[in-house]
């Protein structure tokens, strides 16, 4: 079966797998991409988890917090020079308030032609690619952290008692809880928020990738539950290892920090932008 090269090269950027191996896998899965990923994985050579690659769009990530909402607005361009643009950032802070202005949640024919005006005065493409919101209710505290204008995060937090949302320590740590979330890249919040149908899919993996072991039955439910385990504390972000203090996890913190302030912290949601990420 000819297989197109520029098939090859989208399953190696999404899975990290070899060419050759992607290539044999495609040919097996008689051109099915889907189904050559899935077979990349049963073989381990692609990773359980992994996020399709982003694309190579320059741009920058802008963000807005108002008392019911915050809000993260992806502009991409062509080039980091005109991403530095004085044009460019007055575009993407205008766009965002007006996002928040109008109340919207997806980008509008007004908001394109905001983009397109700018387009006419720096001579180069630009695309508002989406508009991501998140909301709070009183007595609860988002947190926003951006890096670098290339990774947004907001977190949502709610507390017990509200009265610690002004404590100093409390601050530092919902801060830290954010900037974790832009470094680690959590694909779900917790492990009760993960569907069963991607836990049986990764379950599946395991299984196939354990029937090389020649162990007895109980022994390999034990590797794959194992195995399942670790993928959750990898990918969940209440599960993953702390960024100020691997030793524990962002639940442990959150409890420890709650203990010490007499007030539960919770994180009730969150949501994370990287630019040019395929979020179709």
């Amino acid at each position: 079966m000819d297989i197109k090269a520029t098939e090859v090269k989208r399953l190696r950027e999404k899975t990290g797998a070899g060419m050759l191996d992607c290539k044999n896998a495609l040919v097996k899965a008689n051109g099915d991409f889907d189904h050559a990923e899935r077979l990349l994985k049963e073989q381990g050579l692609a990773a359980a988890v992994k996020k399709s690659e982003r694309v190579t769009n320059s741009g920058m990530i802008f963000s807005k917090i108002t008392p019911n909402k915050g809000i993260m607005l992806e502009l991409t361009c062509e080039t980091d020079f005109v991403a530095r643009n004085s044009l460019f950032k007055e575009l993407g802070t205008a766009l965002v308030e007006k996002v928040a202005e109008q109340k919207l949640t997806e980008p509008t024919e007004e908001l394109q032609t905001m983009v397109k005006e700018t387009v006419g005065k720096i001579k180069e493409n630009m695309q508002l690619r989406r508009i991501v919101t998140i909301p709070v209710e009183p007595g609860e505290s988002l947190v926003e952290y951006v890096h670098d204008g290339r990774i947004g995060v907001m977190v949502r937090f709610s507390f017990s008692d509200p009265k610690v949302m002004d404590n100093a320590k409390v601050k530092q740590v919902l801060f830290e809880c954010a900037l974790h979330a832009a470094a680690f890249a959590p694909l779900f919040l917790s492990k009760d928020r993960v569907s069963p149908a991607f836990l049986k899919e990764q379950e599946e993996i395991f299984a196939k990738q354990a029937e090389n072991l020649k162990k007895p039955a109980n022994v390999l439910q034990g590797i794959i539950k194992g195995k399942l385990n670790k993928m959750l504390a990898e990918i969940c972000f209440l599960e993953q290892p702390f960024v100020k203090d691997d030793k524990r996890s962002v639940a442990k913190v959150l409890e420890d920090l709650g203990k010490e302030t007499g007030a539960k912290i919770t994180i009730v949601d969150y949501r994370y932008v990287k630019l040019g990420e395929d979020h179709s």
